[in-house]
């Protein structure tokens, strides 16, 4: 399993970039809300909601928005009508992404990801096309410094994680879906602070291109998670220390 950290390190610029432009509680905003329609406004038995609201608190998003983004999941507040839809395809190279979007119009977000695409020579696909590439799982971060990576893989593994990657820059706990709270718990309970906890989609086969071609993707991927619409954009692109350094000079 490939690690994931150079994408979390890459996030987390992003998240503080669009802090800064409102659009992160915006986001955010929107994943309550379609966690709390789903699942019910109660963060103690909806999992889902649970882990938006505290990526939530970690965005400093203020309490009376998340309040109102629950309020409107469960119908005591009027919203815009949200649906999830997952959308498939290629970036350039045969580079396989999956979009996860929530939309009030399915026809203009169907566009705009088509167009951010083929502007640079990816394709949308059917769906089915590629989201055998990847595996819904577990994923937990830890920042390693002051940390010993030990005692985070010993605590991890006991508590039922399937694997932990340790890099320069991060621990990454790997679970299936089923054990990842309670893998979750043990490492708070051992005092060992998370980064992030989330569900995600690994890629099962990553793909390495050469630097050239991996920051082109790399821009593809940017591009796409720049609409308003998308949530969350995997790929089965494994990212080269090289190719991290050239996509933050350009950037």
């Amino acid at each position: 399993m490939s690690g994931h950290s150079k994408w979390s390190t890459i996030k987390h610029k992003k998240a503080a970039e669009d802090a800064k432009r409102g659009k992160l509680f915006t986001r955010l905003g929107r994943e309550i809300t379609i966690a709390a329609r789903e699942g019910g406004g109660n963060p103690d038995s909806n999992i889902r909601l649970r882990l938006a609201i505290d990526k939530a608190k970690s965005a400093n998003m203020p309490k009376e928005n998340i309040e109102r983004a629950v309020k409107r999941g469960t119908g005591e507040l009027q919203g815009a009508e949200l649906e999830e839809v997952t959308y498939e395809g290629y970036a350039p190279n045969g580079v396989a992404v999956l979009v996860q979007a929530l939309t009030d119009n399915r026809n203009r977000t169907v566009a705009e990801v088509r167009r951010a695409l083929t502007r640079q020579g990816g394709t949308l696909a059917d769906a089915g096309a590629v989201a055998w590439q990847f595996s819904r799982k577990g994923y937990i971060t830890v920042l390693p410094s002051g940390i010993d990576e030990d005692r985070v893989f010993e605590v991890a593994v006991d508590a039922g994680a399937d694997d932990v990657l340790v890099s320069d820059d991060l621990i990454e706990v790997y679970s299936d879906v089923e054990s990842f709270q309670t893998v979750r718990q043990a490492l708070e309970g051992a005092g060992i602070d998370i980064d992030s906890a989330e569900i995600s989609m690994i890629p099962t086969v990553p793909m390495q291109l050469d630097d050239k071609a991996t920051v082109q993707v790399m821009s593809v991927i940017e591009a796409l998670e720049e609409l308003d619409d998308v949530q969350q954009v995997y790929s089965n692109l494994d990212i080269s220390d090289e190719a991290m350094a050239m996509y933050e000079a350009a950037a």
